[in-house]
């Protein structure tokens, strides 16, 4: 006489492990992303009350307290500026250059680049940022 069991064989997948995995990617990524930044030269911007975000990519001109010049993180020297940035413009589409200049260098320095900007019908924009 053979002896049947009432419960049968049920397969069961552990999940706690996996939503614990999970949640540690998500912060890791989170924090990543946030620590991600794409101008990685540090200039102190000037202060502004009111400024505008844009979500276009742009041709990013950056000048160090050293004026050391940056076209998108490339160094280039001053009389190379205009040529690399119509290059980079012609590239994206896009005549608009952003520009990131310290706040301590002198005006002649700002005044220079944005009449590179205007012999090249370039529009340029001085990147600020928002008040502390």
């Amino acid at each position: 006489m053979a002896i049947r069991r009432n419960r049968k064989f049920h397969a069961e997948v552990a999940t706690s492990a996996l939503s614990d995995i999970m949640f540690f990617l998500l912060l890791f990524f989170l924090i990543i992303s946030t620590l991600a930044n794409p101008n990685v030269i540090k200039v102190p911007l000037p202060e502004s009350k009111a400024n505008e975000k844009t979500n276009k990519q742009h041709v990013t001109l950056t000048v160090t307290k050293e004026k050391k010049y940056f076209v998108d993180k490339q160094e280039v020297s001053l009389d190379q500026i205009a040529p690399t940035l119509l290059t980079e413009t012609k590239k994206q589409n896009d005549n608009t250059v952003i520009l990131r200049i310290p706040f301590d260098l002198m005006v002649q320095d700002l005044v220079d680049l944005l009449q590179i900007g205007m012999e090249n019908n370039l529009k340029v924009i001085i990147a600020t940022k928002g008040e502390s």
